[in-house]
């Protein structure tokens, strides 16, 4: 396990920014921590020994593996790197102000942002993210209705309680510098806290990034995670958490070493999709159950596993039908934009559709009665319905009128007569569409969200489960499981083998990355095999490369949420296509998620979640958006 570090005022080594303050050997403070708890010990209940679970071969360092809970967390929107990983750094430094006994010491608070963070931030919530993490706030936990005026109450008193404990002076135009036109050298987004006391003297500074997913790393940490993250408490973390390394070069600072009965390793260490399907192949295991035993080895009992799963999907059916039931016609920012979930969802439920309503087709909390839970079609839309198939019929209306006939755009007098307007009959496709859609306004609205693996594409994976569990599924509970720990397998190959970072590789590397996960835990939950699953994964990626992040606006909202829509029809499509081809492939994931890692290396800066090209400079504010 790597550390969080601070640097402290007449013991760090010296900032450019700060060069008149004496400083000298940095603070590792997990590592401290780390020797206070023990390792964890493994138990199975499965009928496989404990000795086949706990392989001790040896495992060359540069695993894949985190846990589950990392890839999938629970926060707020808009934004995992620019909102979720701010608030968590924010929270993460006030925690560590705490433990060396600075806080109360502290007078003045200094931001700095740099690169994507200063290009976008504001659009993407940023600066009430660390305000709100400086106040003690975490993003799984904070009462998202509260964001809104609990920021508005820091700019107009100009007062940040910091840590909910110590009130100081804050003013926003002074002490929150942008630096859009900087980047730092660990990652694009970058960030620089410093905290000052009544003489001005310098008590401590650190600088994190934010690179994706929520997870938040500083100088020490570099290339892997705080697995602590969301504790914040390194005191509160499993033992198996704070020792495990992933990375560890030849003359790397490691933690305390573990018990000798702990080979420093989950059971099934894996760092490329051909050792995964080796390990399937070996142990005669699923991917699914590979996850599984690995979140063993941290700490959770089966138990465990299941609740944390099952808590993961309700806040993820919580957010469609949020998003499908507001009453909330535009979404925040100066685009207007309109919400579109909730009149797409009532066109769904009211039979728009023809067969939409048949008993072998079930809706979203559909039961025997329309009563249970169905939002009712607009009455205006209803009559018209009514009035189009009287008028087919060449039927007469209750008021002795004939029905208006459907608009046909074309002229009649022409060689090539004009098309009538038909309606679709693919309504579980439209769903799919609609779930989406609805995850995404309620991400772009600042609502809970959960982080799949980022913020900007948490509607794909939560909308193909959701397909997966109304049209296909007869065993829910073990659809969510598999879907879930499948999904987390390939998004920890892309986490290691590229990234899920925008600001890094473009949108391949959240809209991407998020539909190879869903096909994978599609393709799963359809008993497809662990080669086809993998496949299944390849084909979602290879038809996302060199998809660019251009935000209008600097908002997750266009062309974000229609991209998740597409992700999730597109998962779905690449699934179905790997299971009718078993087999029959050339391009391996690995092979893949290398190219992926090639283009996102070759990607100009302005197609990285900085808004400085793409349809972020030719759309003009503000827009005149088209009705559904």
């Amino acid at each position: 396990m790597i550390s969080s570090t601070i640097r402290i005022a007449l013991r760090a080594r010296p900032l450019q920014l700060l060069r008149r303050v004496p400083m000298r050997a940095s603070r590792m403070i997990s590592h401290l921590a780390a020797s206070r708890y023990p390792i964890n010990r493994l138990e199975s209940n499965n009928a496989r020994d404990d000795s086949a679970l706990m392989e001790s071969e040896n495992v060359k360092p540069g695993h894949a593996v985190i846990s589950t809970f990392d890839l999938f967390s629970i926060g707020v929107g808009p934004s995992s790197s620019h909102t979720v990983g701010p608030m968590r750094a924010g929270k993460i430094f006030i925690a560590d102000l705490l433990e060396l006994g600075l806080l109360e010491k502290v007078k003045t608070v200094k931001i700095v942002l740099y690169g994507s963070l200063a290009a976008t931030g504001k659009g993407h919530h940023t600066p009430q993210a660390i305000l709100l993490g400086l106040e003690g706030s975490d993003p799984e936990t904070i009462d998202t209705g509260t964001i809104p005026s609990r920021y508005e109450a820091i700019l107009g008193n100009k007062t940040l309680h910091l840590g909910g404990k110590r009130s100081i002076h804050f003013d926003m135009d002074r002490d929150m510098l942008w630096r859009w036109d900087q980047v730092l050298k660990t990652h694009p987004n970058g960030m620089r806290f410093s905290c000052f006391g009544e003489e001005g003297e310098l008590l401590a500074t650190n600088e994190y990034y934010s690179v994706g997913g929520g997870f938040v790393v500083n100088e020490k940490t570099k290339v892997d995670e705080n697995l602590f993250y969301k504790g914040v408490d390194k005191r509160a973390v499993h033992g198996a958490r704070l020792h495990q390394t992933h990375n560890v070069a030849e003359g790397d600072q490691t933690p305390a070493q573990p018990a000798a009965n702990d080979p420093g390793h989950p059971p099934y260490p894996f760092e490329s999709g051909d050792s995964l399907l080796a390990l399937t192949r070996k142990h005669n295991l699923t991917i699914a159950q590979i996850v599984h035993d690995n979140e063993r080895y941290f700490g959770l009992s089966e138990a465990d596993i299941h609740d944390k799963l099952m808590r993961i999907w309700a806040v993820m059916d919580d957010c469609i039908r949020m998003g499908v039931s507001t009453a909330e016609t535009t979404l925040p920012g100066r685009l207007g934009l309109r919400r579109r979930a909730p009149m797409l969802y009532k066109r769904l439920m009211r039979g728009f559709y023809p067969g939409i309503a048949s008993p072998d087709l079930q809706l979203i909390g559909s039961a025997s009665s329309a009563s249970m839970g169905a939002i009712d079609a607009p009455e205006s839309q209803t009559s018209l319905n009514k009035e189009g198939s009287a008028q087919e019929r060449g039927e007469v209306s209750a008021s002795g009128k004939m029905s208006r006939a459907p608009w046909v755009t074309g002229s009649f007098d022409h060689a090539i007569l004009p098309m009538p307007p038909r309606k679709t009959m693919i309504p579980a496709v439209d769903f799919l569409s609609c779930y989406a859609i609805a995850v995404n306004e309620v991400n772009a609205s600042g609502g809970r969200i959960v982080t799949s693996p980022t913020n900007g594409a948490a509607g794909i994976i939560p909308a193909v489960l959701k397909y997966v569990l109304e049209f296909i599924s007869d065993d829910p509970e073990k659809s969510v499981k598999t879907f879930l720990l499948t999904a987390s397998a390939v998004g920890m190959l892309f986490k290691r083998g590229s990234t899920i970072s925008a600001a890094e590789g473009g949108c391949q590397a959240e809209v991407g990355v998020a539909c190879s996960m869903a096909s994978a835990g599609f393709a799963a939950c359809m008993g497809a095999s662990p080669e086809t699953v993998l496949q299944a994964a390849e084909i979602g990626i290879e038809h996302n490369l060199g998809l660019t992040c251009d935000p209008i606006d600097g908002l997750v909202q266009v062309p974000c949420i229609e991209r998740n829509s597409l992700g999730a029809v597109k998962a779905v499509t690449a699934a179905q296509l790997s299971m009718a081809s078993t087999g029959v492939y050339r391009v391996t994931l690995d092979e893949a998620i290398e190219a992926m890692r090639l283009t996102a290396a070759d990607m100009s800066v302005k197609y990285k979640e900085t808004s400085l090209s793409g349809l972020a400079t030719t759309v003009k504010i503000p827009l005149t958006v088209p009705a559904c």
